[in-house]
């Protein structure tokens, strides 16, 4: 249960839901139940004798593959925030009906 929790922190994971009904109601469907990563992806990666063994075997290699992960969860993590927080718009919803 640690490791989903870490995996959660740190954005590895992303929790959301859509839900169609909002969009009906003209509210974006995309609800972000995840909070702002609070632990790097490192901490959580490590936790996992995976990760970690690579660490041992080629630590260049996990660096730099900790590096772009990392890159990916921020990037990811600010693209669904975005979509969660936009607002529909009316001409887009007045089509759907």
């Amino acid at each position: 249960m640690q490791n989903q929790k870490a995996a959660v922190d740190s954005g590895r994971w992303l929790l959301y839901r859509y839900n169609l009904d909002r969009f009906q109601q003209g509210q974006n469907p995309l609800q972000l139940d995840s909070r702002t990563p609070i632990i790097p992806v490192e901490q959580s990666m490590y936790m996992e004798n995976r990760f970690k063994m690579l660490s041992k075997i080629n630590p260049e290699t996990a660096k730099q593959l900790l590096k772009e992960a990392q890159q990916d969860v921020n990037t990811c993590w600010q693209m669904y925030r975005y979509l969660a927080a936009r607002k529909l718009q009316e001409n887009h919803i007045k089509n759907q009906n």
